[in-house]
């Protein structure tokens, strides 16, 4: 009896219409990016948005997990993401640190309420090169990740 009807229909794997298993993709190629998130909320879309477009992004609690990771060898990271809530780390204290450390190689984008007027101002004085509120951040989350966190050949091969 043939069979093939149930290969339009399921997934050999899940048994579930539609379902189908991503290629796993290596992602070692990809630009690191380095996140300062406590908000699980925040956490979770980061990854899953990360997961879906294949691009390795490294969740951080200080400044010098950022720096031993490049010490140890690993590429400068392309992009660096902070909460400016954030409850553990001082964003204002830590962007002109890794500002100075990574010049213009490196993109910091931070994000807040919108109602932090103040707190934006001071983000920018100190060297965020973006900041946006919360929903404009996650609304741009892809496009932002796609562009800091792609692969080189994938880039070049896009832009052509």
């Amino acid at each position: 009896m043939d069979h093939s009807y149930r290969t339009l229909q399921h997934d050999g794997n899940t048994g579930r219409p539609g379902y189908e298993a991503m290629p796993v993709v290596d992602n070692s190629t990809s630009k690191p990016i380095f996140a300062f998130v406590d908000d699980l909320f925040f956490m979770a879309k980061i990854q899953e948005t990360a997961r879906k477009l294949n691009v390795k992004v490294a969740f951080v609690k200080s400044d010098k997990e950022v720096l031993e990771s490049v010490a140890a060898g690993e590429e400068k990271p392309s992009l660096i993401i902070i909460d400016l809530n954030h409850h553990t780390v001082k964003p204002l204290t830590i962007i002109p640190k890794l500002k100075a450390k990574f010049k213009k190689d490196t993109n910091i984008i931070g994000f807040l309420s919108h109602l932090q007027g103040e707190l934006k101002m001071k983000a920018h004085e100190v060297g965020c090169d973006m900041v946006l509120p919360r929903s404009a951040f996650s609304q741009n989350l892809p496009q932002l990740l796609r562009r800091h966190g792609a692969p080189e050949e994938t880039e070049n091969q896009t832009v052509q």
